[in-house]
């Protein structure tokens, strides 16, 4: 599939970066997780492709998009989705969200019921316990460790990357997000994502109690859940009995199990079963 195409949208008074991959209108909108970048949907905006365009943001202070000093939290993310939402022409959209953005589109379902028409959760969402919370911090520890590491070039960078259990088998969606990542600092490249961004979204994620935003999503919603663990197995986003109570709160939600994905992978690696969901869910 060649590169998306590059579109520029108004959000809360900055600049988001939209990655644009064709398909029948109208849009899935894509929002993507905490280390990550709008590149990372280019495997399912592939399986989609017969059936919906899907539009997916750099959220602010990653890939392209403008990097304030602050401004990382749930407010900030909703109101900028406002403004890609209005410069799309969309008055209502499906958003499809991964970790990170899993809890934004949420968050955003339940507080502009109006403009959401149906909501995917990617291993995301749930209220977890913070052993659970700790369980998650190390899966993605790597990620988090990569943001502060300066590479003396792309090649290198890829070439440490490429060994991650959690990112097997290695593919070219997958290299083409991590290359876009980069960006040039002294003595190399890093990534375009920065630890001081990640660490205040990880603060003040600490301070919402999501559990209040389920009784307002009013449209139908897909979960998709990986079973495999990160770097061990219980290092699960979506642990089952989260799972469980995520489905008890949201009634209206489908629960799809992807056994042989892990948390990177149920977004990096072609799946036939999430294909075939999204379809469906996109066509009930």
């Amino acid at each position: 599939m060649a590169d998306p195409q590059v579109l520029h949208a108004s959000g809360a008074g900055l600049g988001i970066q939209l990655h644009s991959w064709p398909g029948p209108e109208p849009p899935v909108v894509a929002v993507h997780g905490l280390t990550a970048n709008g590149r990372c949907w280019e495997t399912i905006a592939r399986e989609l492709a017969g059936g919906r365009r899907l539009v997916a943001l750099d959220l602010r202070g990653r890939g392209g998009s403008d990097k304030p000093e602050h401004g990382y939290d749930l407010e900030h993310h909703c109101a900028d989705l406002d403004g890609v939402l209005d410069d799309l022409g969309q008055e209502r959209a499906v958003l499809m969200g991964h970790s990170l953005g899993a809890y934004i589109s949420l968050a955003y379902a339940a507080t502009r019921p109006q403009r959401v028409e149906r909501l995917i959760l990617v291993d995301g969402g749930a209220v977890l316990s913070p052993e659970q919370w700790g369980k998650v911090a190390q899966g993605i520890g790597p990620s988090l460790e990569r943001l502060a590491q300066v590479y003396a070039s792309v090649e290198d960078m890829l070439a440490q990357v490429r060994q991650a259990p959690f990112l097997q088998p290695w593919n070219q969606a997958t290299e083409n997000y991590y290359r876009y990542d980069c960006i040039k600092v002294p003595g190399g490249v890093r990534s375009g994502t920065s630890s001081a961004t990640v660490a205040e979204e990880r603060a003040n994620l600490n301070k919402v109690d999501f559990s209040r935003f389920y009784s307002q999503v009013r449209c139908p919603v897909l979960v998709l859940r990986a079973g495999q663990g990160m770097l061990a197995p219980d290092q699960l986003v979506l642990p089952p009995d989260a799972a469980a109570r995520l489905l008890r709160d949201l009634p209206q939600a489908r629960l799809v199990e992807l056994d042989r994905l892990n948390h990177f992978s149920i977004i990096f690696q072609p799946s036939p079963e999430r294909a075939q969901a999204v379809r469906e869910f996109l066509t009930a």
